[in-house]
């Protein structure tokens, strides 16, 4: 008998998640954004709602909520219903480093993957008017200017932080960390000249490198960005530094039954596939993530493995949220 009550539990649950995904969606969609709008994950985010709404045949929602490095909006998301109602449009900081630093959530365990999306280069930046030129000149700068400069990041824990600390311990240079709620207010202290130095996701800064405003020191990749040619990799700048990609993805609460994922992945595939989607992420420097990441199955593997790949990083520089 026991084993009978069991397996219709089973049945019945099964037959509910069939339910609910042959009918979905039946009311509008919202994706949670963990940084200020204006962001990449906000520009991203918009960009996809309008041919995810023809895909899904309901309105899809952005809604920001931003703060402690993003993992709040992601929080939100962890404790959402798992319908497929909510989810988290999220990237290299809210679902890896701050992940870890803050460990606010189990980023591998409390979400379900649903699509990667884009990829674009960290880039290592400065306000224009800082006297070095090159990395190398900054160094040098830097050296004989202990503790001057300050270094904008997004929270205590994220990239720049992380990718900062790397930087001044392998170089024996010192700065001041400014911790901001998003890039976008780091770029408009430094456009104003009240922050020396920051490193971030490279479309937040891609339409101020041609016109002289911030100065790009090197991308944080193996190879040159193609939205700014002329910007050394960190490697061929001959100064220790760690290359950082910084992608973005799509994930629903742990549990959103499988069917409203596939619905939801194919959503996206076709909202990616929309020559005005990719004509735009090409002017930010996006590039699409290979076909088999922009899958939910891809997406697992490639977090799992990013995950640990930056834990025992942020471990070796000591960095943690408090």
């Amino acid at each position: 008998m026991t084993r009978f009550l069991a397996l219709t539990a089973i049945l019945l649950t099964a037959a509910v998640s069939f339910a609910q995904a042959e009918g979905y969606p039946t009311k509008p969609v919202t994706i949670v954004v963990p940084t200020s709008p204006g962001g990449p994950p906000d520009t991203l985010a918009r960009l996809l709602a309008e041919p995810m709404r023809a895909s899904l045949g309901q309105p899809v929602v952005v809604e920001n909520a931003t703060g402690a490095g993003g993992t709040a909006g992601v929080a939100r998301v962890v404790r959402a219903a798992p319908d497929g109602y909510t989810l988290s449009l999220g990237h290299f900081n809210s679902h890896v480093i701050s992940s870890i630093t803050y460990n606010a959530y189990d980023p591998l365990n409390d979400l379900e993957p649903v699509a990667g999306l884009v990829t674009a280069p960290m880039v290592f930046v400065a306000r224009q008017a800082l006297p070095a030129r090159d990395m190398r000149g900054l160094v040098e700068w830097l050296k004989a200017n202990p503790g001057k400069a300050t270094f904008g990041s997004v929270g205590v824990g994220g990239p720049a932080r992380v990718w900062g600390t790397h930087f001044h311990q392998a170089t024996s240079v010192s700065f001041q960390f400014i911790p901001y709620r998003g890039a976008v207010l780091v770029v408009q202290d430094m456009l104003a000249g009240h922050i020396d130095l920051g490193c971030m996701e490279g479309s937040n800064v891609v339409s101020h490198l041609s016109g002289d405003k911030i100065r790009a020191y090197a991308v944080l990749a193996d190879k040159r960005w193609s939205a700014a040619p002329d910007v050394p990799t960190i490697g061929e700048t001959g100064v220790p530094g760690l290359q950082m990609p910084f992608w973005h993805g799509i994930w629903a609460p742990k549990g959103t039954p499988a069917d409203v994922v596939i619905k939801l992945n194919v959503a996206v595939e076709s909202a990616l596939a929309d020559p005005a989607v990719r004509a735009r992420l090409a002017d930010l420097g996006q590039e699409l993530l290979p076909q088999n990441m922009r899958m939910p199955a891809g997406l697992a593997a490639h977090h799992k493995a990013e995950i640990e790949k930056w834990a025992p990083v942020i471990k070796a520089a000591g960095i943690k949220a408090e």
